[in-house]
């Protein structure tokens, strides 16, 4: 059986498995309404810059026995449309297992899906989020996808082969898209584009989004895991959208005059 071991742990979080649960759950706050939501946006730097907007959309969520992940691929490793569909991914706080059958029947649905470890092997914009899952459903399986392209086409038709493939399961599918906002410009520039695309993720706007992204060159690393998550959320009937939280990296670091920004955005 494969096993993908932690790239990032002890960088972009705890490696010891007690501090790093202590941390999940500084971020996480109990709540009584949890949102059985379709589709989200998480973002996936190190815990100390996005962790707390990381914890704000996981601490609303009814998080589902599965979850669909997407990210982008930062590496270049691999195809450009990697999934894996057997194993599990080992954290600091154990293994989550892969939803094997829902991924084969992901593969069939969408044949540009290509099974890949070499895309998924040294990026962490999934293995961020798994820690949150464990601690907040600790019985979730998943599908890891990361997406490489940056045709929107491609992105649009992966988000209607899952709408197709999760509409048909028994049970609630969950499709999380790890993704930073812009990226190493000012506070002031990073807040201006940000709110842009958040504005076409509110909309449930996939095209819009592929589009404001484009034109106002706005570094959005996850674009095209989220274009094809809102895709998949509007075929799957989805009616609004929250922004629960949004944050810079300045926000915790000071430095006002190269940041990263974070969205946590809601679809139901």
């Amino acid at each position: 059986m494969t096993v993908r071991m932690p790239a990032v742990a002890g960088r972009f979080y705890p490696s010891d498995p007690i501090t790093l649960e202590a941390d999940v759950r500084s971020y996480v706050s109990p709540s009584e309404q949890r949102i059985r939501a379709i589709g989200c946006v998480v973002p996936h730097a190190g815990y100390v810059y996005s962790g707390e907007v990381a914890g704000a959309v996981f601490s609303r969520l009814d998080i589902p026995s599965t979850c669909i992940l997407l990210c982008p691929n930062h590496t270049g490793m691999g195809h450009s449309l990697a999934i894996m569909s057997e194993g599990s991914w080992n954290t600091p706080l154990g293994s989550i297992d892969i939803d094997s059958e829902l991924a084969d029947t992901l593969k069939q649905a969408f044949p540009a899906l290509r099974e890949d470890t070499a895309a998924h092997r040294s990026e962490h914009a999934i293995e961020v989020q798994l820690p949150f899952l464990q601690i907040e459903r600790p019985d979730c399986k998943f599908v890891p996808i990361a997406v490489g392209t940056g045709q929107c086409e491609i992105l649009e038709a992966l988000g209607e082969a899952i709408a197709e493939v999760v509409g048909a399961q028994e049970e609630h599918v969950l499709v999380i898209a790890s993704s930073d906002m812009n990226h190493y410009e000012s506070d002031a520039i990073t807040r201006v584009k940000d709110h842009k695309a958040i504005e076409r993720m509110l909309a449930r706007d996939a095209r819009g989004l592929f589009d404001v992204v484009k034109r106002e060159q706005i570094s959005m690393c996850g674009y095209g895991p989220t274009v094809a998550m809102l895709t998949a959320a509007n075929r799957l009937g989805a009616t609004s959208a929250e922004l629960v939280r949004y944050a810079t990296s300045g926000d915790i670091s000071g430095d006002r005059e190269m940041v990263v920004g974070y969205a946590g955005v809601i679809v139901k």
